[in-house]
């Protein structure tokens, strides 16, 4: 068939989809046409079209799910598979139940093929990609306060986004705009509640805290019956055929069935993960009621009543865990208060009971792996004159210390003075200049590069030869210290500075590097740290060594995993180092850098050799060949290639 088509032909093809688009008029349109519409109307700046067209594509969205939904329970409901189970019975249920949701769904939306859009659509809607276009056709609008709950909204899903966050900074100095204006339009409700109820728990408003938990657990249930509905349509059939497809009616059934139990089995990880996560929250349903247990101890209110609800809370959590010492304890305790036992609640029973291998792939305790923390102990210092000057107990968190006298003043001066020479603006930040906030400069550069420079003559080999000593006195004091068991490598080491830009000063109330933890995505939100890319997952221990503190600001801060609360702060001077663990366990971050320039090397590890970073190994070929003078007369092969 070649690819010429007949004015006739075309006619036809216009009038048939003109006759299925007017057949379903009086319906609903469909949500990838509006948005295709929207995203024409953005690149024609035609903006008071993108928000009609990009609204009534969510609205329309909403309104499928919702359609498909309240079908597919209403059909489930009107034809049960019953108790005398047979061949005839069962695929005369299947046939009835997708006659009536057939006819349901087309009663509400008109003709069902209509509403089928494409993968990349459903990905889009999944990414909250609308909401990136409406915050910018809002700006454009100057409706600033329903661009910054768009932002918000897509940032939310997005949180890796570095331009939607400063959008969203900026939204916050707009007039008009206020804190109420920043709201997640699609925050789903279980999650909503939960996470406002933890808040309120944290505060000490029990009373709040258990009407929000309890609200959470209803809208979780309900969640949970609504995702299994809307397991219940057509099916894809990845690596199948269809024109092949010669399968029998057992088979074809068995197919579809196996691939709706494979997404009903998603449900309990999908309820339990954030926008934006791949991992699920940990322990997320029993949490409710280890949250709850407590909550009514420590209610005010007709305490007998309240026991009973907290024991009641307790012996539910149990049922998802066993012998909890913990909890078993308080179950003890409010059995002899009261006098009398308690029993589960039913609807946790029968759903544990229903979902319970789903739910056992979530109820697994996080671990550590690869290291074991040995607080309280500490490994020797290794050189002398390195003095502890702050452990964990001091810097008040799990796996710190602060260490002076790790180089000396004439160490720190030659490292600021290479620095000066071979570290480029964006070097170790894709090439940005100002990764972290516009009003500083940071430049950096690696050890294999400064030992380029050192081949080259451009630096003196001695001084690139330092960068790459220092670097390895940094690591074993750490390994040392923290008494690791197995070798302690290199993920990254750089050298960096970043400089205050005149000018920009006045008024600051960003950080020179915002609140993060280094292996692991910081959601302080729901007080979890994500430890999936694009984190550096396998990074396990850091360190910064500073060259210098005759700046203003730049102050280094421990904080608690709400990113705002400071639990230590680290003035930066020559020769002293700051070194941790690189988990959720210590966020950390960069106060505003004022006046002047912060030079320090900065240095990760990983205990899994694996992940050793590339430069660093070539790095140790070029010191090996120096060392053993085979470099003399043939010449010095480096590769300057950035590789990671």
């Amino acid at each position: 068939m070649d690819g010429n088509f007949s004015p006739a032909s075309i006619s036809a093809v216009v009038l048939l989809l003109t006759v299925a688009l007017s057949s379903s008029a009086a319906f609903l349109e469909p949500y990838d046409l509006l948005y295709d519409n929207a995203v024409q109307a953005f690149y024609s700046s035609d903006y008071e079209n993108v928000v009609r067209y990009m609204e009534g594509a969510l609205s329309s969205c909403r309104e499928v799910r919702r359609t498909k939904v309240r079908c597919r329970l209403r059909c489930q409901d009107q034809h049960p598979f019953d108790d005398t189970f047979s061949d005839l019975r069962f695929f005369d249920v299947v046939l009835r139940r997708a006659g009536c949701m057939n006819k349901c769904i087309e009663e509400k939306l008109g003709t069902q093929s209509v509403h089928k859009v494409s993968e990349d659509v459903v990905q889009d809607f999944n990414r909250r990609i609308p909401y990136n276009y409406l915050q910018l056709a809002y700006k454009k609008l100057k409706q600033p306060d329903k661009a910054a709950a768009a932002a918000h909204t897509y940032f939310q899903a997005n949180p890796e986004h570095v331009e939607m966050g400063e959008n969203l900074e900026q939204y916050k100095d707009l007039e008009g705009v206020n804190e109420d204006h920043f709201v997640d339009r699609e925050a789903r409700p279980h999650q909503h509640s939960f996470t406002a109820a933890v808040l309120l728990y944290v505060k000490g408003d029990y009373e709040g805290a258990i009407i929000l938990f309890e609200e959470a657990l209803a809208e979780y249930y309900e969640a949970d019956v609504e995702c299994r509905a809307l397991c219940q349509g057509p099916q894809r059939f990845e690596g199948h055929d269809h024109l092949r497809y010669r399968y029998s009616l057992h088979e074809l059934v068995s197919d579809h069935f196996t691939q709706v139990l494979h997404c009903e089995h998603e449900c309990v990880r999908d309820l339990a993960t954030r926008p934006g996560r791949l991992s699920p929250m940990e322990n997320y349903l029993p949490l409710h009621y280890d949250y709850l247990q407590f909550a009514y101890f420590q209610s005010k209110l007709e305490i007998f009543n309240m026991l009973e609800e907290a024991l009641q809370c307790a012996l539910t959590y149990l049922l998802f865990h066993e012998g909890d010492e913990f909890m078993t304890e308080n179950v003890d305790y409010y059995r002899d208060v009261l006098g009398h036992d308690g029993e589960p609640r039913e609807k946790a029973a029968w759903y544990l009971r229903r979902h319970k291998q789903e739910l056992e792939l979530l109820l697994i305790g996080s671990k550590t792996m690869g290291v074991e923390f040995t607080e309280g102990v500490s490994g020797p210092l290794l050189y002398d004159g390195v003095q502890l000057v702050q452990n964990s107990v001091a810097l008040n968190g799990t796996q710190r210390v602060l260490l002076d006298h790790v180089i000396s003043e004439e160490e720190c001066a030659e490292l600021r003075h290479l620095a000066h020479v071979v570290t480029l603006a964006g070097d170790g930040y894709r090439g940005r200049m100002s990764p972290h906030t516009p009003n500083e400069k940071f430049e950096g550069a690696t050890v294999l590069k400064t030992l380029q420079y050192g081949y080259e003559g451009r630096v003196p080999m001695k001084s690139a030869r330092l960068f790459y000593d220092i670097s390895e006195r940094a690591r074993r004091i750490i390994e040392s210290y923290f008494l690791l068991n197995s070798t302690l490598h290199f993920s990254y080491t750089h050298l960096v500075c970043r400089t205050a830009i005149t000018g920009r000063q006045d008024h600051r109330n960003d950080l020179s590097h915002p609140i993060h933890a280094d292996n692991c995505l910081l959601d302080p939100q729901a007080n979890e740290c994500w430890k999936e890319p694009p984190a550096y997952t396998y990074r396990d221990y850091s360190a910064l060594l500073y060259l210098n503190g005759d700046f203003e600001g730049g102050e280094f801060i421990f904080t608690e995993m709400d990113a705002k609360t400071v639990t230590a702060s680290v003035k930066p001077r020559c020769g002293r180092m700051v070194g941790f663990s690189s988990g959720g366990e210590n966020p950390h971050g960069v106060k505003a850098v004022t006046s002047g320039q912060r030079c320090a090397v900065a240095l990760w590890f990983t205990l899994d050799p694996l992940f050793r970073e590339l430069e660093r190994l070539q790095a140790d070929e070029v010191i090996q060949a120096l060392d053993t003078q085979s470099v003399w007369g043939q010449g010095l092969n480096i590769n300057p290639k950035d590789e990671l």
